[in-house]
């Protein structure tokens, strides 16, 4: 069994779901539901005898104690996090509360339970950290992508965050031995996002014929990777990837923010041509505090020793994508209106964050 933490979030779901297509093995999965986690995206697994899930905090030491002691999993993959920018720039405290306090909780209970394992089963344990691009700060135009020798450079309360908890991964990696991997993702897209980020916020408004905000000029440049592609890497991590590692998975589809808006729009019309044009509904407002101009991955490490590619080219993913919520307005509705009752309303914004 593995142990998957932010298993109900966009990326944790579908990593859970393509984890029970493509292994047998079972999931315990925790996940704390807050807004940005939702039970319906678990329903093609809820009859499957190997997911088990559990609601909860991964601050809960008593709590993850009792899962690692009675579950035995052989690795932990860690997606619960707060990750979205505008979140973190309004709330930082809840950042804090989850990415740092919550993730050392959850080390120093793997590594209590690590510590307890013997042989085999300790030389085999993993603790896989899920992180993002945006720990490395920001790049020019010009610049080389990130490798995973770039300095960290973090200039938002959320990319802050989440560099700390990588910091003290690789600190118990390092320091007590614990079989620690860290991973760095760029901007995914693809089915169960939840709809405050870029690609779904767009489609959502786009059917309501409700602008398209997009920040500043919207030059902006993001690396996108379809979901799947990137749980794809993240089991190929787990299978084969080094302890005390780092690999960046990115596909090398950098695109301008208002040039991913400008092919939501292309796709809509072509699909919803009742909307048409849907560009009419593109509107610039102010740019976000502290915005990061560029990210870029290379991914030739992974490529290299551990043989993973991406599977998608982005035009082709993203008009899956937007068929997707087009073919699931109930799902993005209810998501909406559930989110409503558990956190204060957020201006509708072109951001991104992992999950």
């Amino acid at each position: 069994m593995i142990l998957v933490t932010g298993g109900a979030g966009f990326i944790g779901s579908n990593f859970v779901l393509s984890w029970l297509a493509s292994q047998d093995e079972p999931v315990l999965n925790l996940d704390k539901l807050t807004y940005a986690g939702n039970p319906a995206n678990l329903v093609p697994v809820r009859d499957d005898d190997r997911h088990h899930f559990v609601q909860g905090d991964i601050a809960n030491r008593a709590l993850i104690a009792h899962l690692l002691r009675d579950h035995q999993p052989r690795a932990i993959v860690h997606f619960a996090a707060e990750t979205h920018v505008d979140r973190s720039i309004h709330s930082p405290d809840k950042f804090i509360e989850t990415n740092i306090n919550g993730a050392f909780a959850l080390l120093e209970e793997a590594r209590a339970y690590w510590s307890s394992l013997n042989g085999a089963e300790r030389d085999a344990f993993r603790f896989v950290h899920v992180s993002t691009d945006e720990v490395y700060g920001s790049l020019q135009t010009s610049d080389a992508p990130f490798t995973e020798a770039t300095a960290y450079a973090p200039n938002s309360p959320y990319a802050a965050s989440k560099a700390a908890s990588d910091h003290l991964v690789r600190a118990c990696q390092h320091t007590f031995g614990l079989p620690t991997i860290i991973t760095h993702c760029s901007n995914n897209y693809g089915p169960l996002q939840f709809p405050e980020k870029l690609i779904p916020l767009m489609v959502f408004n786009a059917v309501g014929a409700q602008p398209l905000p997009v920040y500043g000029d919207g030059r902006n440049v993001r690396d996108w990777i379809f979901v799947e592609d990137h749980c794809e890497a993240l089991r190929v991590v787990l299978a084969r990837g080094g302890p005390g590692e780092t690999y960046n998975l990115g596909s090398d589809s950098e695109r301008a923010n208002i040039d991913v808006v400008s092919a939501i729009c292309a796709i809509l019309d072509d699909l919803r041509p009742e909307g048409a044009p849907h560009a009419r509904l593109i509107t610039f407002v102010t740019d976000r505090p502290g915005h990061d101009w560029r990210y870029s991955l290379s991914s030739h490490k992974v490529r290299s020793e551990l043989g993973w590619r991406p599977r998608h080219v982005f035009d082709s993913g993203l008009r899956r994508t937007v068929q997707w919520y087009l073919s699931h307005m109930d799902w993005v509705q209810e998501v909406v209106s559930r989110s409503a009752t558990q956190s204060p309303p957020r201006p509708p914004a072109a951001g991104r964050g992992v999950a």
